[in-house]
């Protein structure tokens, strides 16, 4: 007997063209569950002049709602102003099931609440971390509280996530289900050519933001490269913090080994890490990140914050965690250097592959 097909709408204020994890869960997701022969459509709001209903790989249908942003790339919580909307796609695509992401999406919020007002089968998938003691996650945890008061589903990416979505919502821990991020390994594939070590090259891709740990970026770099000669770096991504990289490298004069790329799209990531050979990874919050399993995946020996569910991510040989300050991160990267001799990138990439399949 066929499984039951659902028809099932993604919603978040993070998808395409915007980059990050967020966004590329929804869509990889989306795609495999068209693949299952489920029907998927996405809502989220306008991106500059994107609006409208789009259409991208494999017929997946995005409603991208006339709505700016107004902060971090959320649009203003109206509460009851996006009802219509909402209940307007939901009749039209006939949908069987809600998936909102995110909890600091105010679309995912209300979204969900309108579906469960509307009867339908809803779903939550948190992809952060947050506190308990600062005013803004105060505020967050009680809107948390309020929207998953009534949810079918939860779903976390690792168990620190999953307990601290628990905790901060009060939601039953018997209706969260922990599921981890994975990568498609056949696309970050490593290197054919194996590089030299007479040079290596380290490499940071990350929104350049406050939680992504920029500012421990600014001091770890001019120590590592003063200590370790033969070492370069090269930094992917954009944000508020890019200023302070530009002045740290003005300030040490290190612009020959340190190289600013700017935002690097989804599709070019595999061919920044194939030119390194560790991938640095500073977060001071992450629920899992998705970035070091790329990295992993195309060979690089990972050097991370120990922080949140990030443990949990990868085995021993595979990453080296030290705590969230400068002089830890540069014992780490004295390590992972000492350790690349032993890393042979295509085993690492064979081991990945066979570690998701079972």
């Amino acid at each position: 007997m066929d499984r039951q097909k659902h028809r099932i709408l993604m919603v978040s204020d993070f998808f395409f063209p915007n980059f990050g994890g967020v966004e590329s869960h929804i869509y990889y997701l989306s795609q495999c569950l068209l693949k299952l022969g489920h029907k998927v459509v996405v809502m989220t709001h306008a991106y500059e002049n994107r609006s409208g209903v789009r259409y991208v790989t494999n017929g997946l249908k995005v409603y991208y709602v006339p709505w700016r942003p107004f902060l971090m790339q959320n649009t203003l919580p109206t509460l009851f102003l996006t009802f219509p909307v909402v209940r307007t796609i939901i009749i039209r695509e006939r949908i069987s099931v809600v998936h909102g992401h995110q909890a600091f999406s105010t679309l995912c919020h209300e979204a969900l609440m309108h579906a469960r007002t509307m009867g339908y089968k809803v779903v939550f998938t948190d992809h952060s971390l947050y506190g308990f003691a600062d005013a803004g996650s105060i505020h967050m945890n009680k809107v948390l509280q309020f929207t998953l008061a009534d949810i079918d589903q939860a779903i976390c990416v690792s168990h620190t996530s999953k307990e601290n979505t628990v905790l901060r919502s009060g939601i039953s821990p018997e209706k969260v289900f922990m599921v981890p991020n994975a990568v498609d390994t056949a696309m970050f594939t490593p290197s054919p050519e194996r590089l030299s070590c007479d040079e290596i090259v380290i490499v940071v891709i990350s929104r350049l933001v406050y939680r992504k740990g920029a500012d421990l970026l600014v001091e770890v770099i001019p120590e590592v490269c003063r200590l370790f000669p033969k070492v370069r770096f090269i930094i992917g991504g954009d944000g508020p913090k890019r200023v302070r990289l530009e002045e740290m490298r003005e300030k040490f004069s290190l612009q020959d080994r340190v190289e600013m790329l700017g935002a690097v799209p989804h599709a070019q990531v595999r061919s920044v890490l194939i030119s390194g050979h560790i991938f640095l990874n500073s977060s001071l919050t992450e629920a899992f990140c998705i970035a070091i399993l790329e990295a992993a995946s195309c060979g690089l020996l990972t050097v991370s914050t120990r922080v949140g569910g990030v443990p949990e991510v990868l085995p021993d040989d595979m990453i080296v965690l030290a705590e969230p300050a400068p002089e830890d991160m540069v014992r780490a990267v004295r390590k992972a250097i000492d350790m690349l001799p032993g890393i042979n990138p295509q085993v690492m990439h064979l081991q990945l592959s066979l570690m998701w399949i079972r």
